[in-house]
């Protein structure tokens, strides 16, 4: 680590330190449900039949502190009203946001040091040539973490916000580490390790207690570094939980991707994509409702995971959700409730500044069909 970068966490570590004497908000699990500060989440609260207490109804927001260090492709993500693109006012607009979603009964939301896949038809790995259309054009570059596994100031900067303004408001931070498409930045499995030693060490100096540590976004796809995959990535999540400050850890655990348009999710298991040996690590279990829009499916695919071996009593969530369709009384939201699931919305836009959550510029705000549809379901069913 070169002096300058140093230096820089050296303040920014003396600055969240002091401030984490006074955080306000703290996750814990007790069986398969959520409490915060000591409380379960809406206590006492059950909807149509179906308990709703310990759960954490949340909402994808993983470009909370996106960038592009790539200036070949940093153009693609240009604010229309200024043609050009500013981290720090995704960041800002992202804050003046979360109080909304809050009022609306959504208690917590994902983000991630690697972002996610940012627009329609633009991967991490092969971005859309400035002109637009098909084709491969250069890498854009979305990291936390450099080369190293250091983190990176201005990000860790920007995330401080973000967490210190959850903590202000009760909510809790699904912290994502790696994403396929970007894992690649780490030169090693060295610096991987050390991507996840640093991040944990920075939280716990933060003194925040509001976090839960996802290692890595759908660690059944194709990432490059073989630890951040189903056989091993569960030497990560014990790396993270052997990590104590005042004989306190965090939470963690990995997500896993959803079905395919066949409804299929194998290899081991045609009905789950989890693995039992990362079951037997993780504190709470992340799925993905990708795939067709099919409740019977969805409920099928918590069940099995319920059913693996090593499993025990803990709290499943689902935490990537496209299929909406809130209107209908059968909807994925409803079915993750009927099976004491919590369920997050995944919206993901179309790179204009006007709608989803995960194609910068975004429009952070609660501003769409979709998303007044979704929080107002989370306000029925939680009864805030």
């Amino acid at each position: 680590m070169n002096r300058r970068v140093f230096l820089s966490l050296a303040c920014a570590g003396s600055a969240i330190q002091a401030a984490g004497r006074h955080r306000k908000t703290q996750v814990a699990i007790r069986g398969d449900g959520f409490l915060i500060n000591g409380r379960p989440t809406y206590r006492g609260r059950a909807y149509q039949g179906r308990k709703v207490e310990g759960l954490l109804m949340n909402v994808r927001l993983v470009q909370g502190i996106f960038d592009d260090l790539n200036p070949l492709t940093r153009s693609l993500w240009v604010y229309p009203d200024t043609g050009k693109w500013d981290p720090e006012r995704n960041t800002t607009e992202f804050l003046a946001a979360l109080g909304e979603w809050r009022r609306y009964g959504v208690l917590a939301f994902t983000i991630n040091l690697q972002g996610g896949v940012p627009g329609r038809g633009v991967g991490q790995t092969a971005a859309r040539p400035a002109g637009g259309g098909g084709g491969q054009g250069p890498q854009l570059e979305n990291s936390a973490l450099d080369p190293d596994g250091n983190p990176r100031p201005a990000y860790m900067a920007r995330l401080t916000r973000i967490l210190d303004r959850a903590d202000e408001l009760g909510m809790v931070v699904i912290l994502g580490y790696f994403y396929f498409g970007q894992d690649q930045r780490l030169k090693d499995e060295a610096a991987v390790r050390r991507g996840v030693v640093n991040a944990t060490n920075w939280i716990l100096d933060g003194g925040y207690r509001n976090v839960l540590v996802e290692i890595a976004n759908e660690c059944n796809l194709p990432y490059h570094h073989d630890i951040l995959k189903p056989p091993r990535i569960h030497e990560l999540i014990e790396l993270v939980k052997s990590m104590h400050r005042n004989g306190k850890r965090l939470l963690a655990g990995t997500s896993w991707g959803g079905r395919n348009s066949a409804g299929v999710i194998g290899p081991n298991n045609l009905d789950t994509p989890v693995t039992s040996n990362v079951v037997a690590s993780s504190d709470f279990i992340l799925l993905h409702g990708n795939g067709p829009n099919n409740s019977a499916l969805l409920k099928r695919m918590i069940r099995a995971t319920r059913a693996l071996p090593t499993y025990g009593t803990m709290p499943v969530l689902i935490n990537e959700d496209p299929n909406f369709h809130f209107a209908e009384p059968d909807n994925h939201l409803l079915a993750a409730v009927d099976e004491h699931v919590s369920w997050g919305c995944y919206d993901q836009g179309e790179n204009n500044y006007t709608d989803g959550f995960q194609s910068p510029p975004v429009n952070w705000g609660i501003n769409t069909e979709d998303k007044k549809q979704f929080a107002a379901k989370v306000k029925q069913v939680t009864g805030v």
